[in-house]
């Protein structure tokens, strides 16, 4: 392949390639996550304890963490020796498929035990395809991007996470309150999943019209693949994959607290409606939204490092003031306490894509930022509303606090460790 043949990406056609992607994506792990609070425990396992069956439920949502890595160490191999355009592809046909077949399942009372196994099947599945999908939509993005706006560049991949987020909020609400509560558990909750086929079919097509990275076409001109990426980022790259591992376990940590664990404490323990909720949920993503692109603005100007470090801290603070600011019962305050912590999410979320993706050489690049989100996400997010849910049932909210900020001052360390090796590859 010769690269000065290579076509050239149009910055809208990347740009939106990235996001839409990520958006369809993450939109299909958002259903899951909001259905396994709402409606998984009801419908798919046992009603006799519903304490137990919320637990299970959440244990499902855990499984998709676990198949992440595995996804990233198979999508990335081929992203890295075969391109990132086609493994992107695959990734997306990947989840689609695992997310409609979720919306077809039976249910408990019809196909017993058989109805958790196949759910925590398809989650799985779902795990593989997001595995393989961030790392590649990071890189279509900064592969592509100017030296001096790389961050920029990095966070329309990342801004598909409130994008989703909203989707399946918003569709959730208005099912909610357009249907009774017994026709939404009945077929109700079944809509998006199976509507996710179109979104599938969106992201294919646009992704299709793209072409291959400048970065990546002039890795094969030279040679320098790596034979298996997988075992060269643990063998060659140890620092960067156990570092950039651990300066992203609060990022997903924050989002699942703010995102899941809240919902779910928020309308069994607060008695918040379920409606009302989510709408307050929705009006966080805003400034999720918004803090992606300002840490991306503020990333290219001072400094990765520098704009990761500074919304850490702020999240250590976060977590010591969480109890007395979740626990007033004031939907208002709640709101605000919501769209603090999302906040926070988008200054830590916004240019941690472009940072994993910079600490690692294009011949492992696919498989090490992948590897590096998605170890994260078992660490910070796999359990993270089973352990919430435990600490604030036996030991009070005040803790479910303590184990943000005990897991962001481990991101400061590892931050602070990482400084030079963040400096190295951007320049």
């Amino acid at each position: 392949m010769n690269q000065q043949h290579q076509p050239v990406n149009s910055a809208g056609r990347i740009l939106t390639a990235s996001l839409i992607g990520t958006t369809i994506e993450f939109f299909d792990f958002y259903i899951y996550a909001t259905a396994a609070v709402l409606v998984f425990p009801r419908l798919f396992f046992s009603s006799a304890d519903p304490t137990s069956a919320t637990l299970e439920s959440l244990a499902t949502f855990a499984l998709a963490f676990i198949a992440r890595p595995i996804g990233a160490a198979i999508f990335g191999h081929f992203g890295d020796r075969k391109g990132r355009k086609a493994t992107l592809v695959a990734a997306l046909m990947t989840m689609g498929p695992s997310t409609v077949a979720i919306g077809l399942l039976p249910g408990y009372a019809s196909i017993g035990i058989a109805a958790p196994l196949l759910l925590a099947l398809f989650r799985f599945g779902q795990g593989l395809g997001l595995g393989g999908e961030w790392g590649g939509a990071v890189l279509l993005a900064t592969e592509n991007a100017p030296a001096h706006k790389k961050a920029w560049y990095g966070m329309f991949p990342q801004l598909g996470a409130p994008i989703g987020f909203l989707l399946s909020s918003g569709i959730f609400t208005i099912l909610g309150e357009t249907m009774s509560d017994s026709n939404f558990i009945s077929y109700g909750w079944r809509i998006p999943f199976i509507a996710s086929a179109l979104l599938v079919w969106i992201g294919l097509y646009v992704r299709l019209k793209i072409s291959e990275t400048p970065e990546f076409v002039k890795m094969i001109d030279n040679e320098k693949q790596a034979k298996v990426p997988f075992a060269d980022v643990f063998v060659k790259h140890t620092a960067a994959i156990t570092l950039g591992t651990l300066a992203t376990v609060t990022t997903f940590l924050l989002f699942y607290l703010m995102a899941v664990f809240t919902l779910s404490w928020g309308t069994s323990v607060l008695h918040y409606t379920k409606s009302s909720f989510l709408i307050i949920q929705m009006i966080s993503m805003l400034p999720f939204g918004l803090g992606i692109p300002l840490s991306a603005k503020l990333a290219d100007k001072y400094g990765r490092n520098r704009m990761l470090i500074a919304a850490t801290g702020a999240i250590i603070i976060f977590g010591l003031v969480f109890a007395p600011f979740f626990s007033t019962g004031s939907l208002v305050i709640t709101a605000v306490f919501l769209s603090v912590g999302m906040f926070l999410m988008g200054l830590t979320y916004g240019p941690i894509g472009t940072a994993l993706a910079g600490i690692f050489p294009p011949s492992v690049r696919y498989t090490g930022a992948s590897l590096a989100f998605t170890l994260a996400g078992i660490l910070g997010a796999s359990l993270t509303p089973y352990i919430a849910t435990t600490l604030g049932h036996k030991y009070g909210l005040a803790y479910v606090g303590y184990y943000l900020t005990a897991a962001a001052v481990i991101t400061l360390l590892a931050l602070l460790a990482s400084a030079k090796m963040m400096k190295q590859q951007a320049e």
